[in-house]
């Protein structure tokens, strides 16, 4: 059995790029729904939550309307929950408003298999049915298991299997950058 360890390959993306794909999906949000009425955004535990945080606040400057937000968690969703840890840790889901007939974006930090996408959509099915359910994503690196596609997306960055995406966020890391990282055997 190898061990695995990453390092660092490339920057992709720093703080003003993020900022900048950040204001740029906001804006596409605005104009794909025609306005903030009956929008609601929900960020995906661990990085999509500050993600959807900062595109609710660029749409509210824009809009000059509040937009409401909700966290989900979809830990106990994921079809790979007995591989994830020994104990996963479940976070709390936060969604306090009715999903029901809302326009809800969907907005996690990278989009990959498509797998947690799909819990997540299981989860917030669970909670309602919205009108329709929108993606966005900081970064879309292919590669995909289900035929899930984004709304949104702040870049388009093609990796092999063996290359990672981390994306880090003030609110969590103390730092915003993308990072592509490679896996290496030992």
């Amino acid at each position: 059995m190898s061990n695995k360890k990453i390092k660092i390959k490339e920057e992709l993306m720093e703080k003003e790029e993020i900022n900048r794909s950040l204001s740029r999906i906001a804006h596409e949000i605005i104009e794909k729904n025609k306005g903030t009425k009956n929008l609601a955004l929900i960020g995906i535990r661990t990085r999509g939550v500050p993600l959807t945080r900062r595109i609710a606040s660029k749409i509210k400057e824009t809009e000059n309307s509040e937009i409401t937000v909700g966290i989900l968690d979809i830990t106990l969703y994921r079809d790979d929950f007995s591989k994830i840890a020994q104990n996963p840790v479940v976070k709390k889901t936060n969604i306090p408003f009715d999903i029901e007939d809302k326009k809800i974006v969907l907005i996690d930090d990278v989009l990959y298999t498509g797998r947690t996408i799909r819990s997540a959509l299981d989860a917030l099915i669970d909670f309602g049915r919205p009108q329709f359910i929108q993606l966005a994503v900081l970064i879309d690196r292919g590669h995909r298991e289900l035929p899930i596609r984004p709304d949104f997306v702040g870049k388009n960055i093609p990796t092999p299997k063996n290359e990672v995406i981390d994306v880090r966020v003030q609110e969590i890391d103390g730092e915003d950058k993308v990072l592509l990282m490679e896996k290496l055997s030992t």
